[in-house]
Order: structure tokens, then C-alpha cells, then sequence
């Protein structure tokens, strides 16, 4: 079979030089035989077909269309998944062979920058240098010996993460919620207040964003120089199935490599995982597989695990993850979310009822958990105030039955007592964000975890029982509540 040279970086330069660096050399040629969507079969006549997970190239339209061998169905025939639109793709359209996977530019270069799922620039910037270092988005995950466990608390500023659920430096953690409840803003004010104080690198990876989700994130980084030390990665809604499917691994291969190269902390969040479940799942249906539980694909756990498990921190450097995760409907027993939710550290749940109250953020103190809320790693006082607070809070939703009925006249004096303490916590637990200011009017606040639980710790114990219940609400710390329950009351006198 002869070989010729492709030479994709002809197109666009800001679209496809990318792709065509890292695809150019002597290939063999196939032809398109059957197209389903996202899903190409390509026969060639050479005797040997390319691996799985190589690369295959069509030279059609004005930019290349990358596709990944998937399965061989017989000694000549591969089926592909294809990365971007096959709108208009033809039978016998020639395919190249590349003989390497789907890279990824690494390094410095593509700090400050927004790149698609192969790697080409998306920010309407300059191209990457032609002499940017690539690497294969597939790698194995570190070996166990390799790995190391961190019982560091990778404090957020966020009071009921920090108090209920605190993340771990080198950890996994996942915000669990239905559509509307908050996942995204609390994902954007964990990039806005982590990247500011936190001296690493920053990696976001937009699995089926909504287009105007990824152009705020990328104009707010802008306004709030941050995006020097930030790379984005994204894959938005409208794309093909197969992008979202392998965006998540573009983002943690550059994220790997300033962890392995460069031996610095990464901070990786991904919003939204459930998005690269479902596109697996579409994949599956068009590859003809036979679905698993609730239509889902039956190498659901496989294609997770094989993502989570290379999120990884290894000795020198670490890689912290921070995943939203969409819940179908509300339920919380989807395969998806419990797949997902058993390769993390922290779990986060969001609570569509607490979001209706208008409390936000809508963080169900009760359903998240944290394997750091240990009295050996936060510290005995931290510990001790965490869990009379669960207690507290658990009491008080016992009781909400009763008070619906009855009304709160009828509760004992202690239960009363406790009522009253557990509605002033839920309302310091509320937090304004940087991110909402521009909608609330109320500036951010990030509150370190001692004022968290020294504050929590003094609504317990009675010291708030006399202030207005509203001047514990959207503030940082108890002396802001202390300042605003003055003011009332200063108020309340003047007339």
C-alpha cells in the first residue's frame, strides 16, 4: 500500500494547526464505509489495521475530521468514533492513518489558554508554538506504590464545605445535584476563590457546557487575572458525543503533566461528569451495544473508573479534583451518580429544598460527607462542633413534621430551645458569593474554617439566641451578624 504525507495544518490556523502538529508523517489510506453519527467504519487494504485508540484523519472540508479506532470488526475494517461533526461525511472518503493516539499540547504554553478535546486553541488567540510538547491523552494511572494518601484539608472558604465536608489536598470530591440548584456557581466560586490563594495550577474541563456558561468563566478569569495560571479545556453541549466522551482525558493529561514534569500541585474541577456518563452512553447505543441498568452503557463502571483512577497525587505533587455531577431527576440511586460518587473522598450533595428556601449555598449539611471529618485530621474542637451540628440540624428536621402540625407552641422548652439554635445555623451556614454579586448586591465572602466552627460553636451554645434570625443570613463571619443585628436594632430604636 503507498504511504503520502498528510498536511492538515493547511487549514485555519487557529482551528486545526494543532491537530495536523501532531499528525503529520507518512500514513496509509483507508475509505469511509458506513457512518452513523458519531460512530465511522473505515476499511483498508493494507493487512495490518491501526491499534485502538489511534488516531485516523479525513481529509475533507476545511478542517481535518479526527477520528479514534474504537474496535476492529474484521481483518480489514475498523470502527471509529469521530470527535467533531460528520455532517456531509460521504462514503469513500479517504482516511489516513496516523500510527499514534489523540495528543494533547503540554506545558507552559497553553497556561492562560481555552482549547477543544484535541488540543487547538478556541480563545480566538494566537496558535500554539509549533515546538509545544504533546502527549497521548490515554496513559495508564500511577502505580499503588507510586501514589501517596494526604491527610492535608484543602480549605475553600466556604463554611459548610469546610465544617461538614472538607476536601482533602490530593483528593477527589464531587457536588452531587439536580438541574437549577446551584452546581455550576459553587464550582465558579471555588475557581474564584481557590485560584486567588492557591499557588498552583488551575485545570477546568467543561464537559457539555452550555456555551454562555464557558464564555462567562473565560471573561470573569480575564477580568480577575487569573486565567495566567488557569488552562480550560472544554467540549460544549452542541459538540458530538465523542468529544465529550474523551474531553475529561485532554484535561487531565495536561494536568498530569505539570504534576509529573513540572512536579507542581494541580488543581483540577470538571463540571459537569455526568455529561462524559452520558456520552459514553450515546456511544454505546450507536456502537450497538445491548444497554445495562437504566439504559445506561454496560461499561459504565469501567469508563469511570478508568478516568477516576488516574486522578492521582504521586510524591512531590499533587492533583486535587472538584467534579459536579448532574442528577437525573433528582435521584440519587442513578447508576451514574453512585458509580461516580465511590471514587471520591467528599461528597457533596445539593438539595433542591433548601434551594427553594433560598438558602445558598443549597448544601444539604445532612447527605454530605467527608472521609477528612476525622477528629485525628481536623482536630478534637473541629470534630466535636461538626458533629452537634449534624445533631442538631438531624433533630430538627425529626421535629419539622410536628411543628407543621401542631406548631412549635406544642414542642417541649428544650426542643423549642434547640429549634430556634438549628434555624440560626442554617442561616450562618449561608454564604454570599463572588461570583453572584453582580445579581445579589451582597459582596463575596470567604470565612477561614476556625471563624467556621468557632461561630457555629457559639450558636450552640446560646450566645445568638437574642439576635434577629435575618442577621445571620448570606454573611461570612458571626462578627459581620453581630454587626448587622446592631444596626437593627439601632434602627429599630431610631423610630
Amino acid at each position: 500500500m503507498p504511504r503520502v504525507p498528510v498536511t492538515p495544518g493547511a487549514t485555519t490556523p487557529n482551528d486545526s494547526s494543532e491537530v495536523g502538529h501532531c499528525m503529520n508523517g507518512s500514513v496509509a489510506i483507508g475509505h469511509v464505509t458506513a457512518v452513523r453519527g458519531a460512530v465511522v467504519d473505515v476499511e483498508f487494504d493494507t493487512g495490518s489495521l491501526p491499534p485502538l485508540n489511534t488516531a485516523l484523519l479525513v481529509a475533507w472540508g476545511p478542517k481535518p475530521l479526527v477520528l479514534e479506532v474504537h474496535s476492529h470488526l474484521d481483518s480489514r475494517t475498523v470502527r471509529a468514533i469521530a470527535l467533531q461533526r460528520t455532517s456531509g461525511l460521504a462514503r469513500g472518503t479517504q482516511v489516513h492513518m496516523t500510527g499514534t493516539p489523540i495528543t494533547a499540547p503540554v506545558g507552559d504554553a497553553v497556561l492562560g489558554r481555552l482549547l477543544d478535546v484535541v488540543g487547538a486553541t478556541r480563545d480566538r488567540g494566537a496558535s500554539l508554538p509549533s515546538d509545544t510538547p504533546r502527549r497521548s491523552i490515554h496513559a495508564a494511572p500511577p502505580a499503588l506504590a507510586d501514589e501517596v494518601a494526604t491527610g492535608a484539608v484543602f480549605e475553600t472558604g466556604i463554611k459548610v464545605i469546610d465544617l461538614l465536608a472538607p476536601l482533602a489536598t490530593g483528593g477527589k470530591a464531587a457536588m452531587f445535584g439536580g438541574a437549577g440548584v446551584g452546581k455550576t456557581v459553587l464550582v465558579m466560586e471555588l475557581i474564584h476563590a481557590m485560584v486567588e490563594k492557591y499557588q498552583g495550577i488551575s485545570v477546568f474541563a467543561g464537559v457539555g457546557e452550555r456555551s454562555r456558561e464557558g464564555h462567562e468563566l473565560l471573561t470573569d478569569m480575564q477580568r480577575s487575572d487569573v486565567l495566567a495560571r488557569t488552562v480550560l479545556v472544554y467540549a460544549q453541549m452542541n459538540e458530538p458525543p465523542g468529544a465529550r466522551w474523551r474531553v475529561p482525558m485532554t484535561a487531565l493529561t495536561i494536568a498530569e503533566s505539570f504534576r509529573d514534569q513540572q512536579h507542581r500541585n494541580v488543581l483540577l474541577l470538571m463540571d459537569n461528569v455526568f455529561r462524559f456518563v452520558q456520552a459514553g452512553s450515546e456511544l454505546s447505543s450507536l456502537l450497538g451495544r445491548l444497554p445495562s441498568r437504566v439504559g445506561y452503557q454496560p461499561t459504565l463502571a469501567t469508563e469511570v473508573a478508568a478516568l477516576q483512577e488516574r486522578i492521582a497525587s504521586v510524591a512531590g505533587a499533587s492533583v486535587t479534583a472538584i467534579q459536579a455531577v448532574y442528577v437525573p431527576a433528582d435521584d440519587f440511586t442513578d447508576p451514574a451518580v453512585t458509580a461516580i460518587s465511590s471514587h471520591t473522598d467528599s461528597i457533596i450533595m445539593l438539595s433542591r429544598s433548601l434551594a427553594a428556601q433560598g438558602f445558598y449555598p443549597a448544601i444539604d449539611p445532612l447527605a454530605s460527607s467527608s472521609v477528612l471529618l476525622d477528629p485525628l485530621i481536623v482536630g478534637e474542637e473541629h470534630y466535636r462542633v461538626a458533629e452537634r451540628v449534624r445533631e442538631t440540624l438531624a433533630r430538627f428536621k425529626d421535629l419539622q413534621d410536628i411543628i407543621a402540625l401542631l406548631g412549635v407552641e406544642e414542642l417541649s422548652a428544650s426542643d423549642r430551645m434547640l429549634v430556634k439554635r438549628a434555624r440560626r445555623l442554617q442561616r450562618f451556614l449561608t454564604q454570599p458569593f463572588s461570583v453572584t454579586e453582580a445579581f445579589t448586591g451582597i459582596p463575596g465572602s470567604s470565612v477561614h474554617r476556625v471563624d467556621t466552627f468557632s461561630g457555629c460553636r457559639a450558636i450552640l451554645d446560646g450566645e445568638t439566641d437574642d439576635w434577629a434570625e435575618n442577621s445571620l443570613y448570606m454573611i461570612g463571619t458571626l462578627d459581620e451578624a453581630r454587626r448587622k443585628d446592631a444596626a437593627a436594632d439601632a434602627k429599630a430604636v431610631a423610630r
